[in-house]
């Protein structure tokens, strides 16, 4: 079962051009990833395959603020405050586990176990599930 646009928006949370946003940063990942595996050239290391995901997470991150800022504006403080709440917490969530995924890949920290780096999406999908149940 696939979920509408509007099924969507209403249960991430995000703005239509945010996931578009993402989805496009997603599917450059993927191609550097193919690359860095494939190991085509020397000169990918998993910073440089990252830099999709972390730049969407910015872009994501400037656009929320200016929606925020326009929603405080026109009166609606309530849904400004949630909505940046909402945002930042998922955003968050997803910035920290792409840093820790980043790190274990690269080596250079032999402590981080599986479990500790998909801590932050375990915690994203609960949010989520809660968010599910509130929505309807």
């Amino acid at each position: 079962m696939l979920f509408s646009l509007r099924e969507l928006v209403q249960w991430l949370g995000f703005a239509t051009f945010e996931m578009l946003l993402h989805l496009v940063a997603f599917l450059v990942f993927s191609v550097l990833l193919a690359v860095k595996v494939d190991n085509f050239t020397d000169e990918l290391d998993w910073w440089h395959a990252f830099i999709p995901l972390f730049t969407a997470d910015g872009l994501s991150t400037y656009f929320t603020m200016i929606v925020s800022i326009r929603l405080f504006q026109d009166g609606e403080k309530r849904l400004a405050v949630m909505r940046l709440f909402w945002i930042l917490t998922v955003l968050s969530l997803k910035f920290v586990f792409e840093m820790l995924l980043c790190q274990k890949l690269e080596g250079g920290s032999s402590q981080l176990w599986y479990g500790l780096i998909m801590s932050p999406v375990f915690i994203l999908l609960q949010l989520l599930m809660i968010r599910a149940c509130r929505v309807n």
